[in-house]
C-alpha cells in the first residue's frame, strides 16, 4: 500500500513541479490563492446552512414561529451567496487547469521535437506507445484531474476543520467515531482495491490507444488495403485489438461496479446512522434539542465525505494515477534521450562546406547488422554524387546518417548545417495546408511574389494546379488529391523556392517519366546546388560528376 501511494506521489510531483516551480509559477500561485479564499468562504457558508438546518428542525419542534421564519430568511440568503461562490471557484479551477495544460503541452511538444525525439520515439523506442495520446488526452486529464483533486483536498481540509469543531461541541464521541470510520475506509480502499484498479486503468488507456491507432492506420492506408483486397485480415486484426479492449474493460467493470461499489455504498451510508446512534439517548432523554441530531448528522456526513474523498472517488483516482504513470514515463524517456545524446555519439558529425565521409561504417540502430563498412569519399561544392546499388544495400541508411537520424557506427561525416540542406524522400511529405505553404515548406518564408511562385510551378509542369484549385491559398488534403508523380514534382519545386545550397534526393523522381525527370534535374543543376542522388536509372548519370555503387 505504501509503495503504491509513495510511487504515485513521486511521479505526480515529478510532473507537477515543472509548472509550479517554473516560469509561470507567480501567476499560477496567485490564482491558487484566490481559489483557496473562495473555497474558505464557501465552507463558511456550508457551516451556516448546516447550522440553520438544525435550527429550523428545533424551531419546528418547539413551534417557535419567529425563530423558524428568521431561519428561512437567512437560509435563502446563504443559498444565493453559496451559488455565486460555487460558480466563482469553479471558474478559477478550470482556468488554472487550462493554463497548466497549455504550459505542459508546449513543454512536451518542445521535448518531442528537440533533437528529433519524435523520430527516435517512432523508430527505436516503440515501447513508448501512442505519444499523440500522451500529449493530448493524458496531459488534459492530468491537468484537469490534478486541479479537481487539489480543489477537493483544499475543500476537504476546510470542511474537516470547520465541521469537526461543530461535532466536538455537540459530542466528543462523534469525533472519535469519525476517526475510526475514516481509518478503516482508507485502509480497505487503498490496500485492497488500489493496485488492481490502477493496473486495470493503465492497461485500458493503453489498449484504447492501440485500438484507435489501428483504425487510424486503416484510414491512412485505405487505398493500399483496398487494392490488396486485404479486408478480411485487416478486419480480423482490428477486431482482435478491440477484443483486448473489451476483456480488460470487463474486468474493470467487475472491480468498480461490483467489488468496489459493494464496499463503497455499504460503508458510505454509515454516516447517516452513526450520529443518531451516538446521540439517540440524549435526544430521547431531552438533554439536547432534536435539531442537534440533524445538525450533527449533516456535519458528520460532510466531514466523513471529505476525509474519505479517495474512497468515494476511487475509480477517478485510479484513472488519474494511470495517466500520471504514462506521462511520467514519457518525461523520463525525454530525459534519458537527452542524456544519451550528450554522452554517446558513435559517428562524429562536423561542420564543413564540403560533404565528406571518412572511414565511415554504418550499422543498424540495434547494432546487429553492418550496412556500410569503412567508406571514404568527398563531394566538392557544386558537384553531384550518384549512389546506386541493390535494394537493402544501405543507400537510404547513408542518407539517414548524413541527416543525423542514425549515429550507430564509426567514422566522421563532414557536412554543412542542416538549415542549408534540403532532403527529398521518395514519397514526399505533403503538409496539411495550402498550396503556397506546400511550396514554402520547410522554410515558411520567401520573397517570391504570387506570379513568381506560379512560374516555379510552371517550370515543374504543375501550372494547372493554380487553375484547378483557384489560387495558392486553398487548403486541401494534397496527399489524397495529387498523384505520387505530382507530389514529387511539387517537392522539387521547393528546391526552386527555398534555394538550398545542398540537396539530397532519395529516389525523388522514381514516379516520373524520363522527360519530366530530365527537366527537373536540369533545373537542379542550374541552381548551382551541391547534390547527392540515390537512383537506379542510367539516365541520371549525365547529371552527376561522381559515382558510388554499393
Amino acid at each position: 500500500m505504501n509503495q503504491f501511494s509513495l510511487r504515485g506521489i513521486k511521479e505526480f510531483w515529478g510532473i507537477a513541479k515543472l509548472y509550479w516551480l517554473g516560469d509561470e509559477k507567480r501567476g499560477a500561485l496567485l490564482l491558487l490563492i484566490l481559489l483557496g479564499v473562495l473555497l474558505l468562504m464557501n465552507t463558511q457558508v456550508k457551516v451556516l446552512l448546516n447550522n440553520l438546518q438544525g435550527d429550523l428542525i428545533s424551531a419546528l419542534s418547539a413551534r417557535d414561529r419567529l425563530r423558524f421564519w428568521q431561519g428561512i430568511l437567512f437560509a435563502f440568503g446563504g443559498i444565493i451567496i453559496f451559488g455565486f461562490l460555487n460558480s466563482g471557484y469553479g471558474y478559477v479551477r478550470e482556468i488554472i487547469g487550462i493554463y497548466w495544460r497549455r504550459w505542459l503541452t508546449h513543454h512536451l511538444l518542445n521535448q518531442y521535437f528537440k533533437n528529433r525525439a519524435f523520430y527516435d520515439l517512432n523508430i527505436f523506442y516503440k515501447e513508448i506507445d501512442n505519444p499523440d495520446q500522451r500529449i493530448s488526452e493524458d496531459v488534459s486529464n492530468f491537468c484537469q484531474q490534478s486541479v479537481q483533486f487539489l480543489v477537493n483536498c483544499l475543500e476537504s481540509f476546510f470542511v474537516v476543520i470547520a465541521f469537526s469543531i461543530i461535532l466536538w461541541s455537540i459530542s466528543q464521541k462523534l469525533v472519535f467515531a469519525l476517526v475510526i470510520y475514516s481509518l478503516l475506509a482508507y485502509i480497505i480502499t487503498i490496500g485492497f482495491y488500489g493496485k488492481k484498479l490502477t493496473k486495470l486503468n493503465f492497461e485500458q488507456l493503453k489498449k484504447e490507444a492501440n485500438f484507435r491507432f489501428g483504425l487510424v492506420r486503416i484510414r491512412e492506408n485505405a487505398e493500399s488495403i483496398a487494392l490488396y483486397n486485404g479486408i478480411l485480415p485487416e478486419s480480423h486484426k482490428v477486431k482482435l485489438i478491440f477484443n483486448e479492449v473489451f476483456k480488460n474493460f470487463k474486468q474493470l467493470i467487475l472491480w468498480t461496479e461490483v467489488y468496489l461499489n459493494i464496499f463503497k455504498h455499504q460503508f458510505g451510508y454509515l454516516p447517516w446512522i452513526i450520529p443518531a446512534l451516538i446521540l439517540g439517548n440524549q435526544i430521547l432523554s431531552g438533554e439536547i434539542e432534536v435539531g442537534k441530531v440533524t445538525e450533527a448528522g449533516g456535519a458528520f456526513g460532510q466531514v466523513a465525505f471529505s476525509v474519505n474523498l479517495i474512497m468515494y472517488q476511487f475509480e477517478k483516482f485510479t484513472k488519474f494515477a494511470a495517466s500520471i504513470n504514462r506521462l511520467y514515463i514519457f518525461l523520463i524517456y525525454f530525459k534519458q534521450l537527452e542524456k544519451n545524446t550528450s554522452l554517446t555519439k558513435n559517428i562524429d558529425i562536423v561542420n564543413d562546406d564540403n560533404i565528406t565521409f571518412t572511414n565511415l561504417t554504418i550499422q543498424t540502430p540495434n547494432y546487429q547488422k553492418t550496412l556500410i563498412r569503412n567508406i571514404s569519399l568527398t563531394l566538392p561544392i557544386g558537384q553531384g554524387l550518384l549512389i546506386t546499388g541493390n535494394s537493402g544495400s544501405g543507400k537510404s541508411s547513408l542518407l539517414r546518417t548524413l541527416a543525423g537520424l542514425w549515429d550507430s557506427g564509426t567514422g566522421v561525416i563532414a557536412r554543412p548545417n542542416l538549415e542549408e540542406m534540403l532532403f527529398l524522400p521518395q514519397r514526399p511529405y505533403m503538409i496539411s495546408g495550402t498550396l503556397r505553404e506546400q511550396l514554402l515548406y520547410p522554410r515558411g518564408k520567401t520573397d517570391l511574389s504570387d506570379a513568381e511562385l506560379y512560374q516555379v510551378l510552371k517550370k515543374v509542369n504543375l501550372a494547372d494546379l493554380v487553375e484547378r484549385f483557384e489560387g495558392l491559398d486553398v487548403d486541401k488534403d494534397w496527399t489524397d488529391i495529387l498523384s505520387l508523380g505530382e507530389q514529387q514534382r511539387l517537392a522539387f519545386a521547393r528546391i526552386l523556392v527555398t534555394k538550398p545550397k545542398y540537396v539530397i534526393l532519395d529516389e525523388a523522381t522514381s514516379a516520373l517519366d524520363a522527360d519530366n525527370e530530365e527537366q527537373l534535374y536540369n533545373l537542379l543543376v542550374a541552381t548551382g546546388a551541391t547534390f547527392i542522388s540515390v537512383g537506379h536509372r542510367p539516365t541520371l548519370r549525365k547529371f552527376h560528376q561522381r559515382f558510388f555503387h554499393f
